[in-house]
């Protein structure tokens, strides 16, 4: 790994000294840097889950990726930079708190003096990492969370959301390495049932709060959690979003226009590819 490029890429320019500070601000400049998205599921271009080929999409490429991608390449970095880090597997919570199985998400736990829970691949999440053996409220800003104990000797990550607290995903110690994820990851790349299949993605996060591309919507989240929604024109206007306000420039021709669903999406507003 090219650390430095992988740095510029991050916009990182601090401390490299395995701590919980630098921990803390590469996470964060992560976040902002690098989009949680799903474009590639609907251009056609299959995730491959190795360090060289997220490091070649992520870093040269500079696009983003779901939580197998954006989380394992991360702790490729961190190792790199003298971290002890593991990969984990989670399952996410739906909005009725019913949990996905095993492998649904990867999230990361770091070991200094304290273990810290570490994710740059769970969209509008914690933006530093959480102290994995706390049990109290962790407060980030206007938000909190909490990781408690659950049945089976698994832990829940919950946040606050207007005074109760909700599941995000619940997940367990044990350590895995890529060939984990195969399964779900291509599950997620081709099922209808997967909800990376049904829509389009990109967001990440900013200092005054978040933009987001869901679907045919421009979200843009104030600090105070006001929401600014427009609707995209069509397909054209997506791929300028895209790349003036994400860095991302999809690929051109034959390869886009096949996919189904920015077919779609053109469809949906009388347009062509």
């Amino acid at each position: 790994m090219n650390v430095d490029l992988y740095l510029k890429r991050i916009n990182y320019d601090g401390s490299l000294q395995a701590t919980t500070e630098t921990l803390r601000a590469l996470q964060w400049a992560h976040l902002k840097a690098v989009p949680f998205e799903n474009l590639s599921i609907h251009i056609n271009e299959p995730i491959v889950l190795n360090d060289e080929g997220l490091y070649d999409k992520i870093v040269r490429c500079r696009r983003g990726g779901f939580c197998y991608e954006a989380n394992g390449l991360f702790s490729w970095l961190l190792s790199e930079l003298g971290f002890h880090v593991q990969k984990l597997s989670a399952g996410v919570a739906n909005s009725k708190g019913v949990f996905g199985p095993e492998f649904d998400h990867m999230t990361l736990v770091v070991s200094l003096a304290e273990r810290w829970l570490a994710d740059v691949g769970f969209g509008d999440s914690f933006r530093y990492p959480l102290l994995l053996d706390e049990r109290g409220e962790q407060h980030q800003g206007r938000r909190s969370y909490r990781i408690v104990d659950n049945k089976d000797s698994l832990l829940l990550l919950q946040r606050e959301n207007s005074n109760e607290w909700t599941p995000q995903y619940r997940f367990n110690l044990a350590p895995h390495d890529f060939s984990d994820y195969q399964g779900m990851c291509e599950y997620h790349q081709s099922s209808p049932e997967s909800h990376f299949t049904q829509n389009i993605i990109c967001s990440k996060a900013t200092d005054e709060g978040r933009v987001t591309i869901s679907g045919n919507r421009l979200i843009v989240t104030s600090a105070d959690g006001t929401r600014n929604e427009s609707t995209l024109s069509g397909v054209e206007e997506l791929l300028q979003v895209l790349r003036d306000t994400f860095g991302i420039h999809l690929p051109e021709g034959d390869r886009l226009k096949s996919s189904k669903p920015l077919v779609a999406f053109s469809r949906k507003f009388k347009k062509k590819l």
